[in-house]
């Protein structure tokens, strides 16, 4: 199908200049930018800015003169062994290396909708055929950059928040749980968001090297990390050679897991199946998802996922939309497929299916329309993060400083919601690509196209 759809968190709005990445020059120079702005994570939670008398949340975009502070001593990228110590040029494990301060990713460029010619690797926007002052000059828009303060201490920040110019007007600063956050994200931001958490999330996780253990270390404005035996002054008497050093260190790139999700028609198309984690909040269902396996086409994980989790067997599998999920770096991709309503539904195949029902589509209509039937709430959203996670529910004091401590208004809609009502069940918002699934098929916008045979029946 023709491309008509684009997701929350969707849309990448940003140029990501990756031909950049290596040039520390000129990292070195955009970061110092009056223009560059700055995403701020910490433990994963984005800091969020609220302006005086404002109810809205959206990202804190922060100057380099606000947190100038927080990011080190100068060089910031092609660092060496020791603090302020700048690498050589010529070597290229330490391209745009940062071994000291806080981590740093330069997410891209974005670029105004003015009808300007945006940046390519030509000449104009080369490190290597023109100095990275002229490179900064030339470029339109906003750098932004990521910040990752999870090691900064508390006090630190305060001072550094207490200071930002926002700050001075009366804007109060605080990270949020990120799931949250997402209520009061723009399209824009979102897609940002996603790039952002994805990223300093992926740093935060890989510490070491996969194939001999030793330590890694970030280079490319945070877009690679390497092997630290590699390093010129690396100890390595005695050590087998880190089979990194040959080939492309493809292991150490940036990943994204594909997740297909998917919605499942009966052959009438009139009835859609939908499914209840046990972990999962009240009266809450969605579609069906799971991970694509290596050596598998994502019809082959639909037909695959459905059939492990209901023992349900699906065809004609169409392809809808994809959408970025930092959690911590999916990518889900969204299908409809057909199965018979008839068959026999099991919930006893999967450890975590507690249900799984066919609903009409005027019964999903009827939830769309009611006021709280794709409505989410701050606890809602930290039961769904537990149950990701595999974790309890969060009780982070953190949680609570960060604003995001759980309303008395909240909690009654919670009760509510678990309480026998008008409301048989609740789907995900528009926000979540299931919800986008759900809602499509219901207002007759997308779905199986009767009597299509795109696949054969299983």
């Amino acid at each position: 199908m023709p491309e008509s759809y684009v997701n929350f968190m969707g849309g990448s709005p940003l140029n990501r200049l990756s031909w950049l990445r290596t040039s520390h020059a000129f990292l070195n120079a955009v970061a110092l930018s009056s223009a560059t702005r700055w995403i701020v994570l910490k433990d994963g939670q984005p800091l969020l800015v609220q302006q005086c008398g404002s109810a809205k949340r959206p990202l804190a975009r922060l100057s380099t003169a606000d947190i100038r502070s927080l990011l080190g001593s100068e060089p910031f990228f092609a660092q060496g062994q020791l603090e302020g110590e700048n690498a050589p040029d010529d070597v290229a494990v330490l391209e745009a290396a940062r071994f000291h301060g806080p981590p740093l990713v330069f997410l891209g460029l974005h670029e105004p909708q003015t009808g300007e010619a945006d940046a390519l690797p030509s000449s104009d926007f080369s490190a290597k055929s023109t100095t990275p002052t002229l490179v900064v000059a030339n470029i339109k828009g906003t750098p932004i950059f990521t910040l990752d303060v999870s090691k900064v201490p508390q006090e630190l920040l305060d001072d550094v928040f207490q200071k930002a110019e926002a700050a001075r007007s009366g804007a109060e600063f605080a990270f949020s749980e990120p799931r949250v956050a997402m209520n009061g994200l723009d399209a824009f931001e979102a897609a940002i968001f996603a790039e952002a958490r994805s990223m300093v999330d992926w740093n935060t996780r890989n510490k070491f090297c996969p194939s001999c253990g030793s330590p890694v270390y970030s280079l490319w404005a945070g877009w690679k990390l390497t092997c630290s035996s590699l390093l010129p002054w690396a100890e390595n008497a005695g050590k087998e050679p880190c089979p990194t050093a040959k080939g492309l260190h493809n292991f150490a790139h940036p990943r994204t897991d594909a997740v297909v999700i998917m919605a499942i028609v009966d052959e009438s198309g009139d009835k859609l199946l939908l499914g209840r984690n046990k972990k999962w909040p009240g009266k809450f269902y969605s579609a069906l998802a799971g991970f694509v396996e290596p050596g598998e086409c994502f019809e082959d994980a639909v037909k695959r996922e459905i059939w492990e989790e209901a023992g349900v067997r699906v065809w004609n599998v169409q392809y809808h939309s994809t959408q970025p999920w930092p959690y911590p770096a999916n990518l889900m991709v969204g299908f409809y497929a057909t199965a018979d309503s008839s068959a026999p539904l099991r919930t006893d195949l999967d450890n975590e299916l507690e249900d799984a029902k066919w609903y009409t589509r005027e019964e999903i209509l009827a939830v769309l329309s009611h006021a709280e039937g794709t409505n989410i709430t701050r606890s809602d959203h930290r039961k769904l993060a537990a149950a990701q996670e595999e974790k309890g529910p969060a009780t982070s004091t953190a949680n609570a400083l960060a604003g995001d401590a759980v309303t008395e208004e909240e909690k009654r809609k919670a009760r509510e919601a678990e309480q026998p009502s008008g409301l048989q069940f609740r789907v995900p918002p528009v926000t979540a690509i299931a919800g986008v699934l759900i809602s499509e098929w219901a207002y007759g916008r997308a779905g199986p196209q009767p009597g299509h045979q795109g696949q054969t029946k299983l």
